[in-house]
């Protein structure tokens, strides 16, 4: 029986899950108090309060992780990697605290996985799997249109994975037999589109449609002029955290808008129809990259949940092929899963050595 211990470090909280095999014997999402992290001015200060947090939940859930097999952290912001597995190492964790140039708290996921690991049995392992920056574009997709700019990379990418293998089972194929449109819908919105078992484009969230807090792409004509107007950390704010429904609606929250939607809020019903629409046009910009050559359009993420956004995304892509909604996130599962994959050698740990 391999015993798995999984961290998922957010902005405010950490999920964390222990697992005996695929059997779930603890998951809590562990919250941290604004005002606690408000004295930290980099999320890579955060650790030692982060572990400490942690270790006292699992001491009083009475979980033993001095007898594991596998840690598994949230992949942070590396450089572009391969799908799947990594140890963490030296040289991860150097480039998390000193080389990253995106602050995430996902960064902490390695440097946490290596602290439970130095907690627990010689022979454990600690990784991460599925980082936010995996990379497996073909050569166009990283073209921009402008030379010297290349196209990144960088989403919802292990939930999108875990999505897209699951839509395959359920299709009653692999993921490697399998064309799919995958559309992470959340705080921020990644689309991507998979074929035969590789994720070989994507529209990022900042560049694809907007989203419950990220502004998606702009007009650069428009956008340029606010750029010498706002301070540059005011600039970001307004694109990743104050742009999409929350700028025109004042909440990000989803079941507020369709309650006034009920209510005859028209101006509530356009935003989030607007959103469906573009939601719904970054899938169909991607079908082209499968040639129309698709086997399934799934909807996740937080926003799948909305059966009225799903109805308005569905009624303009269904023509492309079946639609299918699996609302949340598995990222959890996913990690635990890629751990099992490794300990029963059916899956390669890569080697992270940037």
């Amino acid at each position: 029986m391999y015993k798995v211990l999984v961290i998922n470090p957010g902005s405010t909280s950490t999920k964390v899950a222990y697992y005996e095999n695929e059997k779930e014997i603890l998951k809590e999402n562990v919250f941290h108090p604004s005002e606690d992290l408000q004295v930290f001015e980099q999320i890579i200060e955060q650790y030692d309060y982060r572990f400490a947090l942690i270790r006292n939940f699992l001491d009083e859930a009475g979980i033993d992780y001095s007898n594991l097999d596998a840690v598994v952290g949230r992949g942070g912001s590396l450089p572009p990697v391969q799908a799947g597995a990594y140890e963490v190492n030296e040289k991860m964790i150097d480039w998390l605290i000193n080389k990253t140039d995106i602050q995430h708290a996902s960064n902490l996921g390695a440097l946490l996985a290596e602290g439970f690991k130095q907690q627990s049995k010689q022979g454990c392992i600690a990784m991460i799997y599925d980082p936010i920056t995996v990379d497996q574009f073909h050569d166009l997709a990283r073209i921009s249109g402008l030379k010297g700019v290349q196209r990144r990379s960088i989403g919802h990418m292990l939930n999108m994975r875990a999505v897209a293998m699951k839509a395959a089972h359920d299709l009653g194929k692999s993921y490697e037999e399998t064309n799919l449109i995958v559309a992470h819908l959340g705080s921020g919105s990644t689309i991507s589109v998979h074929q035969k078992g590789r994720m070989i484009d994507l529209c990022m969230d900042d560049e694809g449609p907007f989203s419950v807090e990220r502004s998606g792409g702009l007009c650069l004509k428009e956008i340029v002029p606010l750029c010498y107007e706002l301070p540059k950390e005011e600039m970001i704010s307004w694109i990743r955290k104050k742009g999409g429904m929350i700028s025109y609606l004042g909440t990000n929250s989803g079941i507020e808008v369709e309650e006034r939607i009920l209510h005859n809020d028209s101006k509530a019903k356009l935003i989030f129809e607007a959103m469906a629409y573009q939601v719904a046009k970054g899938i169909g910009e991607l079908a082209t990259v499968l040639k129309g050559n698709v086997d399934q359009i799934v909807i996740t993420g937080g926003m799948a949940h909305s059966d009225l956004l799903v109805t308005w995304i569905r009624d303009r892509v269904s023509f492309i092929s079946d639609v299918q909604a699996i609302p949340g996130e598995f990222e959890m599962e996913a990690m635990r899963n890629g751990a099992l994959r490794v300990l029963e050698k059916e899956e390669e740990l890569h080697y992270f050595n940037y």
